[in-house]
């Protein structure tokens, strides 16, 4: 019996971290650039998502991967 609680735990607690995942941004993600940040001609097809996404760059030469529009 305490192994099926124990199971039934573990599933709910891999749901919940699944379902969190797909709202969470990851690093560097932005949904729009930023004034004063330029993009570069580095595009790409994020396997984890399936979007095509642009590199832009800031000020700082700090990497942003911001969807691209339409694509």
């Amino acid at each position: 019996m305490l192994e099926v609680i124990l199971f039934a735990l573990l599933g709910i607690a891999v749901v919940v971290i699944v379902v969190i995942s797909l709202f969470v941004k990851r690093h560097g993600e932005s949904s729009d650039p930023q004034a004063g940040w330029t993009p570069t001609d580095e595009v790409f097809k994020d396997p984890g998502t399936d979007r095509t996404m642009r590199v832009w760059v800031d000020a700082a030469g700090e990497r942003h991967y911001v969807p691209e529009a339409g694509r």
